[in-house]
């Protein structure tokens, strides 16, 4: 049996999302979310019969077209060509599991009762996420501004029997999986199409995503990294509490504490040392691993707000009596965050790979590329090479996207955020950051076996002998691309 998921206006935490997801939760409303949503649509409703005053994107066109009026009889077919007609995308496809997210995202925020929704639409987009039906949706396209308008369209034209969807591993029209599932599709009224489309829940889904992965791959930064101390022959004194105590940042606190809770046991950190210092990239992973905890910490202060948050325009106020148009669909509040927190997860990526180097390097009684005749065999020199080209590729990431903005709709919105590539550019420093990540635990594993009979603790004995169920020890030259594959695998076990 699927567990069930309540929609209401109770906080919704990001773990929550990341479970719903993995675990095949379904959706369905509150009894409050019914009632909030029932109540705002015949708020709406009323209010159009009685005003006289245009209503932005209720009764009027949208962006620059705000001062045309639209008849009564027109509003359905309004809402309707917007979706339509803002269905630009292009690009590689959004992946299914950050697709899912955005609908979770979309329901969420149509269901606090500001977005004048019918329930139906609602329920239907409820339909999608408990059947695994995912809007076909483009990584190109959004500006960010009045919310991710291109993506939200294609994520919404499949309800109205449009567009494309993927279903048990095959591509439909909307049409056909209306058919297919017996639904009718969704006819919009006023406001819907507006409600569908502003809001930024594809950014968000990607920054809601980011942060399930940055958690995972800082845990892992420090367990490698750990690893490769070890390898290295490194010292256990710059973890030492009393250091950090005077320049206490959460995150480096917290890092040192994990590295000397790795290294219980060991008999590696035990043995006398010969240098009397190590390089920055060992020695000071409290300091750069702290450093991107913190940021992922805030970033996802951020991201919390904004998952419990109505972002759509007009934002519809029974309780005020009041329809207002607004700017609560500007990707900028996240925009920014994102683009600090590829900034983190590049940081951690670049360390690993200085790390790589010296692993590498035939230093501290390691073998030149980690193989016992280097010269016949090449060993570890190219992993190392690899894991440069990404850092480098997410270096050129990290440049911001969040500072650039060009005018649209007539210089109507004439700021824009950019935070969907800011989104999409976070996405790809995540990937990046798990390779390179993956590529120093093949070679911290590899240069461990170097100091044998001496083991390490018997926490990172454990990850290495696991780690040694898939990717063996390399003793001559063998095809490498499979075992960097596996190790990628390895770190989302």
């Amino acid at each position: 049996m699927n567990k069930i998921h309540q929609i209401s206006a109770e906080h919704l935490a990001i773990e929550q999302i990341g479970e719903i997801i993995k675990n095949g939760t379904k959706l369905e409303l509150s009894e409050d979310a019914r009632k909030r949503i029932i109540r705002c649509r015949e708020y709406l409703d009323n209010k159009i019969k009685e005003s006289e005053t245009p209503i932005y994107g209720v009764t009027t066109g949208f962006g620059s077209l705000c001062k045309i009026s639209i008849d009564k009889d027109s509003l359905s077919q309004l809402q309707k060509n917007l979706v339509m007609s803002h269905a630009c995308g292009i690009g590689d496809r959004v992946p299914n599991e950050i697709v899912k997210i955005m609908l979770l995202l979309k329901i969420q925020s149509l269901s606090y009762g500001y977005s004048a929704c019918q329930l139906k639409t609602i329920e239907r987009l409820i339909d999608f996420f408990n059947n695994d039906i995912y809007p076909i949706v483009y990584m190109q396209g959004s500006l960010g501004a009045s919310g991710d308008l291109v993506p939200l369209a294609h994520l919404s034209l499949p309800i109205l029997g449009m567009g494309e969807v993927e279903y048990k591993g095959e591509i439909f029209s909307g049409a056909d999986i209306l058919k297919k599932m017996n639904w009718d599709a969704i006819e919009l009224v006023s406001k819907e199409g507006l409600a569908l489309l502003n809001g930024t829940q594809n950014m968000n889904a990607f920054a809601v995503w980011a942060l399930l992965q940055s958690e995972r791959l800082s845990e892992w930064a420090d367990i490698i990294g750990t690893m490769s101390l070890e390898a290295y022959d490194g010292r256990i004194e710059p973890f030492t509490h009393a250091v950090h105590a005077v320049r206490p940042h959460k995150g480096q606190i917290d890092t040192a504490a994990r590295i000397r809770e790795l290294l219980e046991g060991s008999e590696l950190i035990k043995q006398p040392k010969v240098n009397v210092q190590d390089p920055y990239s060992f020695r000071c992973m409290p300091q750069v691993h702290g450093a991107s905890k913190d940021t992922i910490t805030y970033v996802k202060s951020v991201i919390d707000i904004e998952v419990n948050a109505a972002t759509d325009n007009p934002t519809v106020c029974p309780d005020e009596d009041l329809v207002i148009s607004a700017g609560n669909f500007h990707g900028e509040p996240i925009a920014q965050p994102m683009d600090f927190l590829a900034i983190a997860l590049c940081e951690l990526s670049n360390i690993s790979e200085r790390r790589i180097y010296k692993l590498v390097s035939g230093t501290r009684n390691l073998p030149s590329f980690l193989v016992a005749k280097p010269g016949v065999n090449s060993g570890f020199m190219i992993p190392q090479y690899t894991a440069a080209s990404i850092v480098s590729q997410s270096k050129t990431y990290c440049t911001p996207a969040s500072v650039d903005s060009i005018p649209s709709s007539q210089g109507q919105e004439d700021h824009v955020s950019m935070g969907a590539n800011a989104a999409t550019k976070l996405y790809q420093v995540v990937l990046n950051t798990e390779r390179v990540l993956a590529i120093e635990l093949f070679n911290a594993a590899q240069a461990l076996e170097f100091r044998r009979p001496l083991k390490s603790s018997p926490m990172i004995e454990s990850i290495h002998q696991s780690y040694r169920e898939c990717v063996p020890f390399i003793d001559t030259d063998e095809f490498m691309a499979p075992h960097i594959a596996k190790s990628v695998e390895f770190l989302r076990k």
